[in-house]
């Protein structure tokens, strides 16, 4: 599903609307005509009001407008219009308490190319703030509730993006449990074993207290990964939720190719 499919976000439509508009034929933006939807006068009204607005801050990519109308349970429709600049992310760190623990690395796959920060080399706030800059779309699993906040607290930065922490999308497609379970689950495979955070914790002591290299390698394989694959569960949750709304109505093909094709 892409933003242009939406109504949503315009005031006094919700799924329920949204869904009869979708029924009347009106799939997208430009097919909306007050004068046949399905809505009173005052709702048709407030949707045109939304779309001419909406339609120049697309055009504009203006990402941060979409992510502050949208519901937050909705920002995976932000997904497919923003998926090739998204950063994908995930962070590895000594334990759980940011005041405490410290971010050992923090990798970021962005437009095909993955960057990995180490802690003690440069992994700063500087270049933290070079990988998101402009990012219009940020996408984790967890990282709402753990990533985003360590990063913060950590670095003294603001990761103010439209964020679409994907462990919620999955819940409301029955993927439940941790990241490498639901891969499993999905049939997303990873090339190397897999690790536990417990794992990457004594990976990263052991290149600290040893220096051991081949330890440090694992361990941004590792992390390395987690945000490849953040990009391919993302595909998979975008094209199953699409089914699971518009696509239930209309026959209105997911864009986002499948990853395990």
């Amino acid at each position: 599903m892409r933003i242009e499919n939406s109504f949503v976000p315009a005031e006094g439509v919700g799924e329920r609307r949204e869904r009869s508009l979708w029924e009347s034929g009106i799939l997208t933006w430009e097919e909306f005509d007050a004068r046949r939807a399905p809505l009173g006068p005052k709702t048709g009204d407030r949707v045109e009001s939304f779309l001419a607005d909406a339609l120049e801050r697309l055009d504009d990519g203006d990402a941060r407008y979409f992510g502050e109308r949208f519901p937050s349970s909705e920002t995976w429709r932000l997904y497919e219009n923003f998926r090739e600049d998204a950063a994908f992310f995930d962070i590895e760190t000594t334990g759980l308490e940011s005041a405490r623990h410290d971010v050992t690395t923090v990798s970021v796959t962005r437009g095909g190319d993955t960057t990995t920060l180490v802690r003690g080399d440069d992994l700063t706030a500087s270049a933290l703030r070079d990988l998101f800059r402009d990012a219009p779309l940020v996408v984790s699993f967890n990282g709402k509730q753990f990533d985003v906040p360590f990063l913060e607290d950590s670095f003294d930065l603001s990761v103010d993006a439209p964020h679409l922490d994907l462990m919620y999308p999955c819940r409301r497609i029955d993927l439940t449990g941790g990241l490498k379970a639901i891969e499993r689950t999905v049939g997303i495979d990873r090339d190397r074993p897999d690790l536990s955070g417990r794992d990457a914790v004594r990976l990263w002591h052991r290149y600290a207290r040893d220096g051991d290299a081949d330890a440090l390698d694992t361990l941004v394989s590792y992390n390395r990964d987690d945000t490849e694959n953040l990009r391919n569960l993302a595909d998979v949750v975008a094209n199953r939720l699409h089914e699971a709304s518009i696509g239930a109505v209309a026959d209105e093909p997911a864009g986002i190719p499948d990853p395990r094709a």
